[in-house]
């Protein structure tokens, strides 16, 4: 009897017994809530295949898609003292990092690589809001840093994603300190006449708005991302007036004279291939991810002009 009750029946219940879904198959859109399957909206970019809504996407995720054939080179980051100040709040600020390092699997909150896009060199940077909300802490400042000395010492040009919820309170005056230091970062960047894009992803704000995200030759945004200094709700409740409709939204900027372009995911790469070779001096890049060709020269003996 404990032979069949102890080996039989569990044995027989595990072949008929019903398969545990995993969580993670669906995401809901914050938009317009329709259930997106997983590979559907990963293949679509993490924007909502029914009302274009743009989620949001991990820096990796975006530079598999952005580079030619997925394929970049992680540029090194000097790693900053783990925790200066000894902050605790709820928690430790240590395990705060470890809890960030565990949900994203990325050690920080920013990544930089180079590699080609339309065939073209560039040095990207990009910020994971999942990693404690994209804050700019020393490792930010250093990031940049690396990136801007990449793209100078290799004359190509640097494109930064931002998405961030201000400075990082755990590191107190010194996460402030890179706001001059990522300044002082881009305009090497422009003493040695390379270009610097920002393509800013929701949401923007606070002491990265201040400083190098809004300091590109060319600012472009992803539809509908909220960018700003102090978000809609504080300054309703400072001024005790009611803001006008998509106040501090990409689109509502662009309307009056704060970005130059706002554009979808799937078209940024494109676009940036563009303005790019365009600033640099380079031909129009042929559709698909060939340079155009170079023009054939004159023959000798033809007739001049």
């Amino acid at each position: 009897m404990n032979w069949i009750t102890n080996y039989v029946r569990p044995h027989i219940n595990s072949l008929f017994s019903r398969r545990e879904v995993p969580e993670n198959l669906w995401t809901k859109c914050d938009e317009c809530g329709t259930m997106l399957f997983h590979r559907e909206l990963s293949d679509n970019l993490n924007v909502c295949t029914s009302c274009g809504h743009h989620m949001p996407i991990s820096p990796r995720l975006r530079f598999n898609a952005l580079f030619d054939g997925g394929i970049f080179t992680e540029i090194d980051v000097p790693l900053p003292l783990a925790d200066p100040l000894q902050f605790r709040d709820q928690k430790r600020y240590p395990d705060r990092m470890k809890a960030a390092q565990k949900a994203t699997s990325e050690k920080e909150a920013m990544l930089v690589a180079q590699g080609e896009i339309g065939r073209t060199p560039v040095v990207a940077v990009a910020q994971d809001f999942g990693f404690m909300a994209g804050s700019m802490g020393m490792y930010v400042g250093n990031a940049i840093i690396a990136a801007a000395e990449a793209a100078v010492k290799q004359r190509r040009p640097l494109i930064l994603f931002s998405a961030a919820g201000g400075a990082r309170m755990q590191e107190g005056i010194l996460s402030l300190m890179q706001m001059p230091r990522t300044t002082v970062a881009v305009e090497m960047v422009r003493e040695a006449g390379l270009p610097y894009i920002v393509v800013l992803t929701h949401p923007t704000t606070g002491g990265v708005t201040a400083s190098y995200a809004m300091l590109g030759d060319v600012h472009i945004a992803e539809p509908n991302a909220l960018i700003c200094f102090a978000g809609p709700r504080v300054i309703e409740q400072t001024i005790r007036e009611k803001l006008p409709e998509g106040f501090q939204r990409a689109e509502y900027l662009l309307d009056h004279g704060m970005l130059d372009r706002v554009t979808r995911r799937s078209e940024m790469k494109d676009e940036l291939v563009t303005i790019i070779r365009m600033l640099m001096g380079l031909p129009p890049a042929v559709k698909g991810d060939l340079p155009a060709p170079e023009p054939e020269p004159a023959p000798a003996d033809a007739p001049a002009e």
